[in-house]
């Protein structure tokens, strides 16, 4: 039997990626899928793939993405400020502490930091910008920051990462990818779940 593989990419101050990702992980447990955990510089991503940061969306695209933040978390019922204090918000740093925990400490370490920052952002306000603050959710999560921060391949495997996005067609935060098939936003779940399940 081949082993089910899925690529996650994803931005750290994703509202999206917040609202998908408990119930990703969950459906990876549930078949046992290895997570491939991947994030990614949308600000690279943007530019060729026709994305635009959100001030600068029309307005009316601007309003909408809040009617949908608001049904999905009321429909999810996950603690969410849908405008937090801190975001937007520089991702580098938080992604490459992910990077790092994924490469030292395992897929499931890395989730769970994953799962810290976005959290950290979107329902405790917290601001993944300031290094300290990421040191202390780091901690609270069980790793030393210090440790991954030693990790001097970690930034190598952010662009990376970015660059395989790019290439593979990825245009939107966040994507997971199976069997080379794109799956956009975390209200397509239930595709990726048929998809996982049939295979």
């Amino acid at each position: 039997m081949l082993a089910k593989i899925v690529d996650y990419y994803f931005s750290p101050v994703s509202p999206w990626t917040y609202l998908g990702h408990e119930r990703f992980a969950a459906m990876a447990k549930k078949y046992g899928v290895s997570v491939l955990v991947k994030p990614v510089d949308y600000g690279r991503i943007f530019p060729i793939s026709g994305g635009l940061p959100l001030k600068q969306r029309a307005a009316q695209r601007q309003a909408y993405r809040m009617v949908e933040l608001r049904r999905w978390q009321k429909f999810i019922g996950i603690p969410m400020k849908l405008e937090p204090k801190f975001f937007p918000a520089p991702t580098e740093a938080a992604a490459v502490l992910i990077c790092a925990a994924a490469r030292g400490l395992g897929s499931d370490a890395a989730m769970k930091l994953v799962f810290a920052f976005l959290r950290g952002c979107w329902s405790e306000e917290r601001n993944l910008g300031d290094d300290q603050e990421l040191d202390r959710m780091t901690r609270e999560q069980g790793f030393d920051p210090i440790a991954l921060r030693t990790d001097q391949a970690a930034r190598g495997e952010y662009d990376k990462f970015t660059q395989e996005a790019i290439d593979r067609g990825v245009f939107g935060a966040p994507s997971y990818v199976y069997q080379n098939e794109i799956f956009w936003g975390q209200d397509r779940l239930d595709f990726l779940d048929r998809a996982i399940g049939e295979s």
